[in-house]
């Protein structure tokens, strides 16, 4: 049997590898605003992907309350790093019209779609830091949706594949390491927090279920890893992410 050392992931692993030493850890009022913002909207990403319509107007509610916040601290000045980025204001407006389009679709009780729109809000706010060179836990969290969602739609689909399964071996060790870094990562207030690092270890666990059923090359105990790596990611991004 081939045996594979999974290679790295593509580009923006290397990016976030790149600048690992000089990450910025909510150094400035408007970084720390942002994050304080970012705990109501993954409430309402979480909870857009449940069945209840109340607890996720609710939330959706409390998120849009914290973004007006900023809005108004920082829409018209905002501090330094921030400062100099003349799309500052349209990314802020842009994030508050994802918050008006999922406030209405969760009134109409169109949840998925709900949760599908607030992800445009993620990717917005990641690119916001991007270019002002602020780098978050949330970033490497992030890095890691991306990837496992690559595994899990494109990957799902190597599997049948003529020699699909040494594939997506190369392809999970993106996987495997973005999980790694989660830890390696995580800001010392996290990396002392007990329920933390569970959530984060039930996550590299998950990731090493699915490399064991590779390295084992049986497609059906890779079906079935597969469909346990979402639920650790999930709980670890609705608490910490």
């Amino acid at each position: 049997m081939l045996s594979l050392t999974p290679f790295a992931p593509r580009t923006l692993v290397l990016a976030l590898s790149l600048v690992a030493s000089t990450s910025l850890w909510a150094a400035d009022p408007v970084t720390d605003a942002l994050q304080q913002a970012y705990a109501p909207y993954r409430s309402a990403l979480y909870k857009t992907n449940g069945k209840s319509q109340p607890e996720a107007q609710q939330a959706i509610t409390q998120a849009q309350v914290a973004w007006a916040q900023i809005v108004r601290q920082f829409g018209a000045k905002p501090s330094a790093p921030y400062d100099r980025d003349s799309r500052f204001g349209t990314s802020l407006a842009e994030v508050t019209s994802v918050y008006a389009k999922a406030a209405e679709e969760i009134g109409n009780n169109q949840l998925a779609e709900a949760h599908n729109t607030l992800e445009r809000a993620r990717d917005v706010m990641a690119e916001l830091r991007r270019r002002n060179q602020v780098i978050v836990f949330s970033d490497h969290m992030n890095a890691y949706h991306a990837e496992m969602e690559h595994v899990l739609i494109d990957g799902s689909k190597m599997i049948d594949e003529p020699q699909g399964l040494l594939k997506l071996t190369a392809l999970a060790g993106g996987l495997d390491y973005l999980a790694k870094r989660l830890s390696a990562e995580a800001p010392a207030e996290l990396a002392k927090n007990g329920e933390f690092v569970a959530l984060v270890n039930a996550v590299e666990q998950s990731v090493a279920g699915l490399k064991t059923a590779l390295f084992a090359q049986d497609a059906a105990a890779v079906k079935a890893a597969m469909s346990k790596i979402k639920g650790p990611y999930s709980k670890l991004f609705a608490k910490f992410g």
